[in-house]
């Protein structure tokens, strides 16, 4: 071991860096990895969890912790799936650089050139407005994230009924329609249902075979189960140490939005591909990591399907879902972390950036 010593392990646990410089290999930084997610489990009272290091091209380090399900003593493993929830608007944003890339899709064309019955009001929208959340349409989906009306018939109805919130274009606002909508062309152009067109040039490309789509009521084999400290149906943030079962609905028409199923080794897999080309072009990937742009010609706070965490002075994207699902991705070092945990509130967007401080160091190889 090139680390120096214990004292200087936990000041990097502690405050995300070493006084004497930072770890000197790939072995090195994760000793410091791991000691850091163990120490945050504990820290955060998280059950379940995952990590997974993608550097240069490899994945480095793979490891699970904790209980997938406590209350039948089911060890967390590397097979099991963890949901994604909203880091799966990512995957949508492949598949729309996939359409475009066919000549199937033009995301500069309003969406009425793709979907029938549309109000009024939302012809116009461009179908990059609707991956980047500058649409200005109204959400499907309630403050608690369920589907207006208590079905997605109904949840449409009351959407299409609602005026629009802001001009397309004119500012960022995060909701669930932009991707509901974002399916339906993918199923119109691609002649296939959405969750099969994604398994075909997705999964099977990035060669993930633990990945599928559901939510808590769907049988999901292998499935982590959720947990909350907060109390039942409410948003509080802590119950003490009463750990329930957190319940979440991603009805079929919104898998685009949430509903990916998966562990952080066929994530990992999935940024590779992504990175060597196996997916889209480099040409769409740096479009899909660029910010959509405002009519104010400020930056939005995503590009296609990808949250834009920073553009400089290096780039930052990064997937987030349910409060408890995560990996950012670090193109100038060639690096992602990708965390996956069943404790909703863990926010690991939180913290990879301290265990991401471990690895840039490290020269990349190309």
């Amino acid at each position: 071991m090139k680390f120096r010593s214990t004292l200087q392990l936990l000041a990097v646990m502690l405050f995300g860096y070493s006084q004497t410089g930072a770890a000197g290999d790939i072995e090195d930084a994760n000793v410091l990895a791991r000691q850091s997610i163990q120490m945050i489990m504990k820290t955060q009272r998280i059950p379940g969890l995952q990590i997974a290091v993608v550097k240069d091209g490899h994945i480095v380090l793979s490891e699970s912790y904790g209980m997938a399900n406590v209350e039948n003593n089911v060890a967390a493993s590397r097979t099991i799936r963890f949901p994604l929830n909203s880091a799966s608007k990512a995957f949508t944003g492949v598949a729309m650089m996939q359409l475009a890339e066919a000549g199937l899709v033009d995301l500069n064309s309003p969406i009425s050139n793709y979907l029938d019955d549309l109000p009024e009001a939302w012809r116009g929208i461009r179908v990059r407005q609707l991956l980047a959340h500058t649409s200005g349409l109204p959400d499907i989906v309630d403050r608690q994230g369920s589907v207006e009306g208590g079905s997605e018939a109904a949840a449409w109805k009351v959407a299409r009924s609602r005026p629009v919130t802001a001009t397309a274009g004119e500012m960022f606002s995060y909701n669930q329609t932009n991707y509901a909508l974002l399916a339906q062309i993918i199923r119109k152009q691609s002649k296939l249902p959405y969750e099969r067109f994604i398994a075909e040039r997705q999964f099977a490309a990035a060669e993930m075979s633990s990945s599928t789509f559901g939510d808590s009521y769907d049988l999901v084999p292998n499935a982590a189960t959720i947990y909350a400290y907060a109390p039942r149906g409410t948003s509080a943030v802590d119950d003490g140490n009463r750990l329930s079962h957190w319940f979440y609905e991603i009805p079929y028409g919104l898998w685009a939005g949430g509903g990916l199923q998966t562990t952080a080794d066929d994530v990992a897999r999935w940024l590779i591909a992504l990175s060597k080309g196996r997916l889209i072009s480099q040409a769409s990937l740096q479009r899909m990591w660029t910010p959509e742009k405002l009519t104010s010609g400020a930056d939005g706070d995503w590009g296609s399907g990808w949250p834009v965490l920073q553009t400089t002075p290096e780039l930052q994207v990064a997937g987030i879902g349910g409060a408890r699902a995560a990996f950012i991705v670090y193109p100038n070092q060639r690096l992602a972390i990708i965390v996956l945990t069943n404790l909703a509130g863990a926010n690991p967007q939180r913290f990879i950036p301290q265990i991401a401080e471990f690895y840039k160091p490290l020269t990349s190889t190309k």
